[in-house]
């Protein structure tokens, strides 16, 4: 099986200073360019294209090799420039490029192209920093939207994403139910829980408290490198089990010396922890890790489609189809958030199906472990649904 080798990131920009992007907070931007990817054709009639959208740190290039992005303030790493979900999209795949239009984009926000705090305002000349404003996960599915309709697409044939991701699936089939006809959201689920608003809080004060922060105001400088490691992380021990940690520490070897402070890093398990943060700093940009952060804090599914409760809601997307995943070893977004997630569509009349995936290796299971949802996806992409 092959994939859909290699690939170059292409880039969207709308509006103009004269008549400016409106975000839902009445927030302006003078103008967005989206940067996206595209594998496989776009049908005659436009009815084949699967929008996916990336998790929390991801990009636009999900599939493929991309050597470089160009044009970025943060370092397009090793780790970049396989798609993040090359295993998943491809001839022959989950989501076959031979029968399906894949787009995928990087966030309002985000670093990697898209419009976000390290990109350049073109009415001043010099990074947005601190100025950048405050953005919603509404609004990053409002953007793309602006891509879709760029590409001539005004239905999808599915929408897929995980984690974040995922509830940026559900922001647009709430939202947008005649543009989308099947809903996968993976590892998600439909409210921001305590736990999250716990654990996103420690990383935005990890990184707000740092010196070199500057108030956003850190630019062309390295940026609070000490926070963001921090802030990675607190969230990293949500993304992978406990059990897949201890397996992959025992390899790690602890080098005398490196570390924080006095203590430095003694253990393995500490040194794997340790090179997770070090290697995030190089490839993400602290300004849109509290921007998107913010955005997961503030997601409110309810209120950003104008009604009263998640039973109606969800009402909207009768003509539509879900397919949920759930991770049995997620501490990031736990099983019982999706078995939420379904029983809210039942009680709303909307037919959908779930599969838990059994897997040792946590909430990252939906990277790293194509096999398990392979089967599934196909036959909710391919397959008619019987009631």
């Amino acid at each position: 099986m092959t994939g859909v080798g290699p690939v170059e990131t292409r880039f969207f920009t709308f509006g103009t200073p004269a008549e400016p992007v409106v975000l839902r907070s009445g927030a302006t931007l003078p103008e967005v360019t989206v940067a996206y990817e595209t594998y496989g054709e776009l049908d005659a009639a436009a009815s084949n294209a699967v929008l996916v959208f990336h998790a929390l740190t991801g990009s636009q290039h999900a599939a493929g090799w991309n050597h470089q992005v160009p044009g970025l303030a943060v370092e397009w790493t090793d780790e970049c420039r396989r798609g993040w979900w090359d295993g998943f999209i491809g001839p022959g795949k989950a989501i076959d490029t031979d029968r399906f239009f894949v787009v995928a984009a990087n966030y309002l926000g985000g670093c990697y192209g898209t419009t976000g705090p390290s990109s350049i305002d073109p009415t001043k000349g010099v990074p947005y920093g601190s100025r950048f404003p405050s953005v919603t996960f509404a609004d990053i599915v409002d953007v793309q939207m602006r891509l879709l309709d760029h590409l001539g697409i005004e239905r999808l044939h599915a929408a897929v994403g995980a984690s974040t991701g995922g509830m940026l699936v559900l922001s647009l089939a709430t939202r947008y139910p005649d543009r989308v006809g099947i809903v996968v959201p993976i590892a998600s689920g439909h409210r921001t829980t305590a736990l999250q608003q716990l654990h996103n809080f420690e990383q935005i004060v990890a990184i707000e408290s740092d010196p070199a922060f500057a108030g956003g105001d850190y630019y062309p400088g390295p940026g609070p490198v000490a926070g963001l490691r921090l802030a990675r992380m607190i969230g990293h021990k949500t993304f992978v089990s406990l059990r897949a940690m201890e397996d992959r520490a025992r390899n790690e070897v602890v080098r005398p010396g490196e570390g924080p402070g006095t203590y430095g890093v003694r253990t393995p398990l500490e040194s794997y922890m340790w090179h997770q943060g070090e290697r995030f700093v190089r490839r993400f940009d602290a300004n849109s890790y509290v921007r998107i952060m913010e955005a997961w804090q503030t997601y409110d599914l309810v209120a950003d489609a104008g009604a009263t409760d998640a039973v109606e809601v969800f009402a909207r997307c009768r003509e539509q189809r879900f397919m949920i995943f759930s991770i049995d070893s997620d501490v990031c977004y736990y099983p019982e958030e999706q078995e939420e997630l379904a029983g809210l569509l039942k009680a709303a009349g909307v037919r959908h199906r779930r599969i838990t995936v059994h897997s040792e290796k946590g909430h990252d299971s939906f990277l790293l472990e194509p096999a398990l949802y392979a089967p599934h996806l196909v036959d909710t992409l391919t397959r008619p649904w019987h009631d």
